[in-house]
């Protein structure tokens, strides 16, 4: 799987897991030359918090485009060391 933005793979793995129709790569898959910070946060019933990365790539900024569970409750522990995309990050085969 790569999940792709303006042009560029932010990431690439054969092992992914699926939760909620999402990709979660491992998080070593991400290219961090083209993550900035972040201090947005969102709670999941179920899941926990959700911290956040913003893409940056060709000088076009996409805030918070990634997010990830530094600390995911029992029932998402799969999905713990990962990442998964949106906001027009393309995650195809």
């Amino acid at each position: 799987m790569k999940a792709i933005w303006n042009g560029e793979v932010i990431a690439e793995s054969d092992d992914t897991v699926v939760v909620e129709g999402n990709h979660y790569f491992p998080a070593s898959a991400l290219k961090r030359e083209f993550t900035t910070f972040s201090n947005h946060r969102t709670t999941c019933p179920w899941k926990g918090q959700a911290h956040y990365f913003s893409l940056l790539v060709h000088g076009d900024m996409n805030p918070d485009a990634v997010w990830y569970y530094p600390e995911p409750s029992e029932a998402a522990a799969e999905i713990k060391d990962r990442v998964a995309f949106w906001k027009g990050v393309q995650v195809t085969e």
